[in-house]
């Protein structure tokens, strides 16, 4: 089985579909045209080689990359090479942490 995306005009992923297996070559028009689903539907995978990662509702799907992506988390983070948001600088490699955006940095979480 096959699964397609279906995006909204700003390349937000509304759901996703399984199609039969005979038509994932025509994914796109068997959901748009023969069901009359309409909209535009982008094929995803489980396995990271169709566009990154499987998507989800609610996630973006990026022209640029090729990729279905998350949302940014916070503003100050920026989008690698990967389809992955990366913060302005690494958290600390020991303890647990979170990032605050007010204060730019991370916060260690104490019990």
């Amino acid at each position: 089985m096959a699964h397609f995306a279906e995006l909204n005009e700003f390349n937000e992923v509304q759901r996703v579909l399984v199609v039969p297996d005979e038509q994932e070559s025509t994914g796109h028009d068997y959901l748009a045209s023969d069901l009359g689903l309409g909209g535009t539907w982008l094929q995803t995978s489980y396995n990271a080689s169709i566009r990154g990662r499987f998507a989800a509702p609610g996630m973006l799907y990026s022209t640029e990359l090729d990729l279905f992506i998350e949302r940014q988390p916070f503003a100050s983070w920026t989008l690698d090479a990967a389809g992955e948001w990366q913060p302005p600088f690494p958290a600390p490699e020991t303890g647990d942490y979170v990032w605050s955006e007010p204060d730019m940095n991370w916060i260690e979480l104490t019990a």
